[in-house]
């Protein structure tokens, strides 16, 4: 596997992950806290692909020189991604202004319905066209707020296999608002 490679579920998944995350302002009654969210997500697939190719990511890693494994790490927490052996991270900047208008953007391609089943829980479905190699998604989930700071949320995901089978994909999702300072990371569009 390419070092710069990530599996096309697992950016399947980070790109759900944004989408989710954007679903959170549009109906909580507090509203979400502007600044820098981390976002981390533990997934686990029907075939075992997915858990197979981030194995063979992480062994790849590995077996690069600390430098060239500096570099890589480098280059995804520049874009607020992080891979670790409780999850994959990703940090998302919301603005002040996307805060307010309960109206964040969705991730290009995707869709989402998001409907509160309760005073501090949402469910939501949504759909992702296939984009980049990537193949179509669907799928459902809940997210349960404890404040404007923190959530926890878990969805099941429909896609396919690398070699077109179906795949559903459990993922169990947790989000924590860091600083009011983003620094590098950029405000999603």
């Amino acid at each position: 596997m390419h070092p710069y490679a990530i599996s096309a579920l697992s950016a399947t998944a980070i790109a759900l992950l944004l989408s989710a995350a954007a679903g959170v302002a549009h109906a909580q009654p507090q509203k979400m806290r502007p600044g820098l969210w981390e976002n981390t997500v533990s997934m686990k697939s029907q075939s075992g692909q997915m858990e197979a190719a981030m194995a063979q990511m992480q062994k790849s890693m590995a077996s690069m020189s600390p430098e060239q494994r500096k570099q890589i790490e480098q280059m995804m927490a520049q874009q607020g991604v992080g891979i670790g052996p409780k999850g994959n991270t990703v940090k998302v900047c919301i603005s002040p202004e996307q805060a307010d208008l309960d109206n964040i953007p969705q991730q290009e391609g995707c869709t989402q319905t998001v409907k509160r089943t309760g005073p501090s829980t949402l469910a939501m479905t949504f759909s992702c066209k296939g984009a980049a190699g990537q193949p179509p998604s669907s799928g459902e989930g809940t997210m349960t707020f404890s404040g404007p700071t923190a959530y926890a949320g878990n969805f099941k995901l429909k896609t396919t296999t690398a070699g077109g089978k179906p795949e559903l994909i459990e993922m169990a999702q947790t989000g924590k608002w860091l600083s009011a300072d983003c620094g590098a990371i950029k405000s999603v569009r």
